[in-house]
């Protein structure tokens, strides 16, 4: 089964136009599986996406989108990232925004966004900084301040995925007086720099770089005050949390086809070896094996966690979120992430036991995935998520329930 059938098969289990999608999809695996891939082959995929209406995946049908549930989503993400991981990456941000938009549909603000997302836009991120605050505390340096009959906009952002590609950025900020606010401010906009900066080892291709506000100016229509026009649901990070411990799934199951195609592709063994051909070598079938059954564990996890976080989810499109789903979603997305990341960088590495001296070429280029998991993996450390689990477990305290959890 190519890549291109197993998006397509992925999708076909969710309402999503399949038919229009089909062939935008085979051109995408096509350009994933060629060598040398560069940003411009993912923005030309991103780009594809878009004009098939990926983008409003998540809407309800009646309202102009496709209707699919979580489940869907992650299904698409695994086959997307199996393809090529920095894809899904890149769309991650716009995704988030609209469960945002879809739950806080009430204010004028976000249904008029909603309807950019229907158009087909994009949107990105502007969160995370650099100093001294705790990461996902919430606070920060970048401000809305007022300015003539409007706003205007001052801060530095860092590790934007996917602003590049975005037309529209949903940034974090607060007033001078410290009062949470958020702008939606147009990528192109006179003082938004968006730089393709990022240096990592891994999802190299997701720009994600800087992103500079400087005196950015808005309308009102712009800005949010956050504790009054957003609607608020528990563990709100979960779906970011799920989505990037289902990239790191579809990579797990590009590692898993990798190693079947190496074994294949070896003519020669070692002398010492249980058998003249690789592929006849029961330590290597053995071996590719335990691969394949890490990345069915891996699909199994996050589609279970999926599964209840799109319960959760609809009980707050109802306008009565639940705690007890949302809690019940956030331990098994944590669960999942908790294991999943080192099944997979092991996965990762014994990939080079099945495939030899060659496998370790510059050109085979095997070691992007333990390079783009290593990187998926470290933006939260599996080690605070483990203890908060285990706690929860021995006494019943909560599960952190902001940002990075």
């Amino acid at each position: 089964m190519t890549i291109a059938q197993k998006i397509v098969a992925a999708l076909a289990a969710s309402p999503f136009g399949v038919a229009e999608l089909e062939p935008v999809i085979a051109r995408i695996a096509a350009r994933a599986e060629a060598p040398g891939r560069r940003a411009e082959d993912v923005r030309a995929d991103v780009e594809s996406l878009r004009s098939a209406g990926f983008g409003a995946f998540r809407l309800p049908k009646a309202e102009g989108g496709a209707g699919a549930k979580i489940p869907d989503l992650i299904s698409v993400v695994i086959a997307l990232a199996e393809a090529d991981s920095n894809l899904p990456h890149v769309l991650r941000n716009h995704f988030l925004f609209v469960e945002k938009a879809q739950r806080s549909k009430a204010s004028p603000k976000f249904a008029r966004w909603l309807d950019e997302v229907r158009a087909g836009h994009l949107f990105g991120l502007g969160a995370s900084e650099t100093g001294i605050q705790n990461i996902g505390a919430g606070s920060g340096n970048t401000v809305v301040r007022p300015e003539g009959s409007g706003f205007a906009l001052d801060g530095v952002k860092y590790y934007s995925t996917g602003n590049a590609f975005a037309d529209y950025i949903y940034v974090n900020a607060r007033t001078p007086e410290g009062v949470p606010v958020a702008a939606v401010v147009p990528r192109k906009r006179e003082g938004v720099s968006v730089l393709d900066d990022w240096d990592g080892i891994g999802q190299e291709l997701t720009a994600s770089g800087t992103t500079t506000f400087s005196g950015v100016k808005l309308s009102a229509d712009e800005v949010i005050v956050q504790a009054e026009e957003e609607a608020p649901v528990p563990h709100d990070a979960t779906l970011a949390q799920l989505y990037l411990t289902s990239i790191v799934t579809g990579i797990l199951k590009a590692v898993a086809r990798d190693a079947a195609g190496l074994i294949r592709s070896r003519d020669r063994n070692f002398y010492h070896a249980t058998a003249a051909r690789p592929a006849e070598d029961p330590q290597l079938q053995e071996a590719l094996g335990r691969i394949a059954s890490a990345a069915y564990v891996a699909e199994a996890a996050v589609l279970r966690a999926a599964e209840a976080l799109d319960g959760a989810i609809e009980t707050a499109r109802a306008g009565a979120p639940d705690p007890a789903l949302f809690e019940e979603a956030a331990r098994r997305a944590a669960q999942s992430k908790v294991v999943l990341d080192g099944l997979a960088l092991d996965a990762a590495s014994r990939l080079f036991d099945v495939g030899g001296a060659s496998a370790a070429t510059r050109r085979a280029g095997l070691d992007r995935h333990w390079r783009n998991i290593r990187t998926l993996a470290s933006h939260n450390p599996v080690a605070y998520k483990a203890r908060a689990l285990g706690r929860q477990l021995l006494d019943g305290t909560p599960l952190p329930a902001a940002a990075f959890f």
